[in-house]
Protein backbone atom coordinates (compact mmCIF):
# COMPACT_ATOMS: atom_id res chain seq x y z
CA UNK A 1 0.00 0.00 0.00
CA UNK A 2 1.88 3.20 -0.93
CA UNK A 3 0.18 6.35 0.02
CA UNK A 4 0.79 10.02 -1.10
CA UNK A 5 1.81 12.09 1.75
CA UNK A 6 1.93 15.38 -0.81
CA UNK A 7 -1.81 14.80 -1.43
CA UNK A 8 -3.24 14.47 1.94
CA UNK A 9 -6.29 16.41 2.60
CA UNK A 10 -7.92 16.60 6.49
CA UNK A 11 -11.31 17.47 8.31
CA UNK A 12 -11.44 18.15 11.70
CA UNK A 13 -14.08 18.29 14.44
CA UNK A 14 -13.59 20.37 17.17
CA UNK A 15 -15.18 20.21 20.18
CA UNK A 16 -17.28 17.13 20.22
CA UNK A 17 -18.94 16.59 23.62
CA UNK A 18 -16.65 13.07 24.40
CA UNK A 19 -13.88 11.79 25.76
CA UNK A 20 -10.91 11.81 23.72
CA UNK A 21 -9.95 8.38 24.98
CA UNK A 22 -12.80 6.86 24.21
CA UNK A 23 -12.91 8.42 20.36
CA UNK A 24 -9.34 6.82 19.79
CA UNK A 25 -10.25 3.26 20.96
CA UNK A 26 -12.46 3.83 17.17
CA UNK A 27 -10.21 5.54 15.39
CA UNK A 28 -7.48 2.96 15.81
CA UNK A 29 -9.73 0.53 13.84
CA UNK A 30 -9.94 2.67 10.99
CA UNK A 31 -6.50 3.80 10.61
CA UNK A 32 -4.70 2.56 7.74
CA UNK A 33 -7.65 1.44 5.74
CA UNK A 34 -9.53 2.15 2.81
CA UNK A 35 -12.49 4.52 2.61
CA UNK A 36 -15.05 2.22 2.00
CA UNK A 37 -13.78 -0.67 4.51
CA UNK A 38 -13.57 1.92 7.26
CA UNK A 39 -17.49 3.04 6.67
CA UNK A 40 -18.51 -0.20 6.75
CA UNK A 41 -16.30 -0.62 9.79
CA UNK A 42 -17.76 2.63 11.46
CA UNK A 43 -21.23 1.87 10.61
CA UNK A 44 -21.48 -1.06 12.18
CA UNK A 45 -19.49 -0.87 15.72
CA UNK A 46 -21.11 -0.43 18.67
CA UNK A 47 -20.09 2.33 20.13
CA UNK A 48 -21.10 6.09 20.84
CA UNK A 49 -17.94 7.78 18.98
CA UNK A 50 -18.76 6.45 15.91
CA UNK A 51 -21.06 8.96 15.14
CA UNK A 52 -18.88 11.62 15.07
CA UNK A 53 -15.85 9.91 13.39
CA UNK A 54 -18.06 9.13 10.63
CA UNK A 55 -19.21 12.46 10.01
CA UNK A 56 -15.35 13.62 10.05
CA UNK A 57 -14.16 10.46 7.60
CA UNK A 58 -17.47 12.05 5.00
CA UNK A 59 -16.33 15.15 5.45
CA UNK A 60 -12.48 14.42 5.00
CA UNK A 61 -13.91 12.70 1.61
CA UNK A 62 -15.59 15.25 0.46
CA UNK A 63 -12.92 17.49 0.76
CA UNK A 64 -10.72 15.32 -1.25
CA UNK A 65 -13.47 15.29 -3.67
CA UNK A 66 -14.56 18.94 -4.26
CA UNK A 67 -11.15 20.64 -3.28
CA UNK A 68 -8.48 17.99 -5.20
CA UNK A 69 -10.43 16.37 -7.58
CA UNK A 70 -9.94 12.87 -6.24
CA UNK A 71 -12.29 10.12 -6.41
CA UNK A 72 -13.36 8.53 -3.37
CA UNK A 73 -12.54 4.59 -4.22
CA UNK A 74 -8.84 5.60 -4.03
CA UNK A 75 -8.96 7.11 -0.56
CA UNK A 76 -7.01 5.91 2.17
CA UNK A 77 -7.14 7.02 5.42
CA UNK A 78 -3.73 8.26 6.59
CA UNK A 79 -4.21 10.22 9.63
CA UNK A 80 -6.95 9.52 12.34
CA UNK A 81 -6.33 10.85 16.15
CA UNK A 82 -8.27 12.75 19.09
CA UNK A 83 -6.88 15.57 20.90
CA UNK A 84 -8.27 16.60 24.50
CA UNK A 85 -10.77 19.79 24.12
CA UNK A 86 -11.58 22.26 26.89
CA UNK A 87 -13.78 20.16 29.63
CA UNK A 88 -16.79 21.48 30.68
CA UNK A 89 -16.71 21.83 34.78
CA UNK A 90 -20.12 21.05 35.99
CA UNK A 91 -20.48 20.40 40.34
CA UNK A 92 -22.63 17.82 41.91
CA UNK A 93 -24.18 18.68 45.16
CA UNK A 94 -22.78 15.91 48.11
CA UNK A 95 -23.49 14.71 51.55
CA UNK A 96 -23.46 17.65 54.36
CA UNK A 97 -23.67 20.63 51.85
CA UNK A 98 -20.21 19.58 49.92
CA UNK A 99 -19.83 20.31 46.33
CA UNK A 100 -17.59 17.78 43.87
CA UNK A 101 -16.56 18.64 40.93
CA UNK A 102 -17.72 16.42 38.15
CA UNK A 103 -15.28 17.28 34.77
CA UNK A 104 -17.13 16.72 31.32
CA UNK A 105 -14.46 16.34 28.44
CA UNK A 106 -14.60 17.71 25.11
CA UNK A 107 -12.14 16.40 22.26
CA UNK A 108 -10.95 17.52 18.91
CA UNK A 109 -11.12 14.28 16.37
CA UNK A 110 -8.94 15.02 13.16
CA UNK A 111 -8.73 12.43 10.17
CA UNK A 112 -6.85 13.03 7.12
CA UNK A 113 -7.41 10.88 3.70
CA UNK A 114 -4.59 10.82 1.15
CA UNK A 115 -4.76 8.65 -2.50
CA UNK A 116 -3.41 5.21 -2.72
CA UNK A 117 -3.37 1.72 -4.27
CA UNK A 118 -6.24 0.26 -2.93
CA UNK A 119 -5.83 -3.61 -2.95
CA UNK A 120 -9.35 -5.08 -2.88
Amino acid sequence: MAIDTTTEIKAIARYVRMSPHKVRRVLDQIRGRSYREALIILEFMPYRACEPVLKVLRSAAANAEHNAGLSRAELLVNQAFADQGPSLKRFRPRAQGRAYQIRKPTCHITITVAPGAVAE
